[in-house]
């Protein structure tokens, strides 16, 4: 049974086997990885030895103190926090190895094909298109050809590969038509255009898949069950965004405590009174995620993520928005408005007008605002559902 003193003596062999002084970076997280220490909750041979999901800070305070190499997080989040757990839980064992290790090291860039402009909120009403090309069997070999328009895609121009949902049987109620898929995005067909944000910056992207091919060994779950999978996605990603671990005043709350202690003479009572009810909320919301990612370690994650990410694009927006109040002109002042794709976002390391500008996409990725406000009404307090008149009607048939 692995425990904490195991961790630490596999981390101590690991960083004499490998010293980060003199170990380049790629080849000590391949090597972090094989150990079993990328992420010790995955199976043996994965990147994981079998261990509670707990143990994980053991190991990342370990390396932390010797100052080993980190895998960037931030870039690759959309692989680590998305694509990965829903490999592990219905990838073949084929896929799980091909893709896992690359994936966590930062290697490959994953990126998430599922919005599209006529069926955002609506996510199950998508229309991209994949059809068998010789119209054989699941498991006949037969590659799929795909066809549609993928919008809101963070990190698309920086990816190897996409979680990609499509309509494989019109004939049905929306949500059991679709099937998911792992989509190279170096094939022909797949085209990258950027969307320019408030920000000035490109983070976003359209993405275009004409002709797509996409062999069935790329297939995740069985055909028709795409919705059921990307459920998975859907909750690791709302856990991903909302319940990132950090410490107390860490994140927005924090820069907004610090502007705070730096500028006295800036200080009124009204947002003194304001700064404190929302640090107040920012620690509910701390302990609230600490709580969930103890509650993840016994299984998958539920929808109480949706509350999370609720409470982490109310804050943002909120705190974002008292900050650039309370700087007065100071607040209003921009960087750099210059087009440009970066690799990604950085709320604490910037200016108060970014972070400003940017919070209010929180509301939007992820799951809008109001969607998971229906998810925690009826899947958390249990409360009667929205009536659906689309519920038992063929997507083909639906109106548009």
């Amino acid at each position: 049974m692995t425990d904490a003193d195991d961790l630490r003596r596999r981390t101590a062999e690991l960083l004499a086997a490998h010293p980060p002084a003199t170990t380049g970076r790629l080849e000590f997280l391949r090597a972090r990885f094989d150990a079993g220490l990328a992420w010790v909750h995955f199976p043996k041979g994965l990147g994981g030895l079998d261990a509670p999901r707990s143990l994980q800070a053991v190991v990342d305070a370990e390396l932390e103190a010797a100052g080993a190499p980190g895998n960037d997080p931030g870039r690759i989040g959309i692989g680590l926090g998305m694509a990965a757990p829903t490999i592990l839980r219905f990838g073949t064992d084929e896929q799980k190895q091909r893709f896992l290790r690359p994936l966590w090291t930062g290697e490959e860039v994953w990126c998430q094909l599922f919005s599209e402009p006529g069926a955002g909120s609506d996510l199950a009403a998508l229309a991209t298109r994949a059809v068998r090309e010789d119209g054989g069997e699941a498991g006949s070999g037969g590659d799929w050809i795909v066809d549609g328009q993928k919008v809101w895609t963070s990190s698309a121009h920086l990816a190897r590969w996409a979680i990609l949902i499509a309509r494989t049987d019109p004939g049905v109620p929306k949500h059991r038509g679709i099937s998911y898929f792992v989509c190279d995005m170096t094939d022909p067909g797949v085209e990258v255009r950027p969307l320019r944000q408030i920000t000035g910056e490109a983070e976003f992207n359209e993405v275009f898949l004409t002709g797509v091919r996409i062999p069935d060994a790329h297939r995740l779950g069985a055909v028709g069950e795409g919705w059921k999978v990307a459920q998975t996605t859907l909750m690791n990603e709302r856990v991903a965004i909302g319940g990132a671990r950090m410490p107390r005043e860490g994140g927005m709350i924090g820069v907004a405590a610090a502007d705070w202690r730096a500028r006295p003479e800036l200080r009124t009572h009204d947002l003194h009174q304001r700064l404190l009810k929302l640090w107040v909320e920012a620690e509910v919301a701390r302990l609230t995620g600490e709580r969930l990612r103890q509650q993840m370690t016994k299984g998958q994650p539920g929808p109480e993520g949706s509350g999370m990410k609720l409470a982490f694009a109310r804050l943002a927006q909120e705190i974002s928005g008292w900050e650039v109040e309370f700087l007065a002109e100071d607040g209003l002042t921009y960087d750099d408005w210059t087009m440009r794709r970066p690799d990604g976002v950085d709320f604490t390391g910037r200016e108060a007008g970014y972070r400003y500008l940017r919070a209010k996409g929180n509301s939007i990725e992820g799951g809008t605002s109001e969607v998971l406000l229906n998810i925690v009404a009826e899947r958390v307090l249990g409360l009667p559902p929205e009536p659906r008149t689309d519920k038992d009607v063929a997507w083909k048939d639906l109106p548009r």
